[in-house]
């Protein structure tokens, strides 16, 4: 009798969600998307971050010259052993700034 319990408390820990997930919208990047404006390529390195190869300590105001409207699409692309939780920082980072259209590619 004791294994049984021990057996349904063991599925139902297994079974269940201890934790809210939460998502972050960020869309991958696919054919067919629409480009216009200047380049707005960001590269984000573990320790850095650069703007069409030019590295940027201000990426906000940076892009602000590059910008035809806020909602233009941004490119980012992980570099050298940049973990996702960077990438994520500054996708954040760009959020708060006014720019939500970010787009994620390899």
């Amino acid at each position: 009798m004791i294994d049984v319990v021990f057996l349904l408390l063991v599925f139902f820990m297994l079974a269940s969600r201890f934790g809210a997930d939460t998502v972050m919208p960020l869309p991958l990047a696919s054919s067919g998307g629409a480009y216009s404006g200047p380049p707005r390529l960001v590269d984000v390195y573990p320790t850095q971050v650069s703007l069409n190869g030019t590295r940027t300590e201000t990426l906000a105001a940076d892009l602000a010259g590059l910008m035809q409207a806020p909602d233009d699409m941004i490119i980012l692309r992980g570099k050298d052993g940049a973990n996702l939780q960077r990438i994520v920082t500054i996708t954040q980072q760009l959020r708060q700034a006014g720019y939500p259209s970010v787009v994620l590619v390899e």
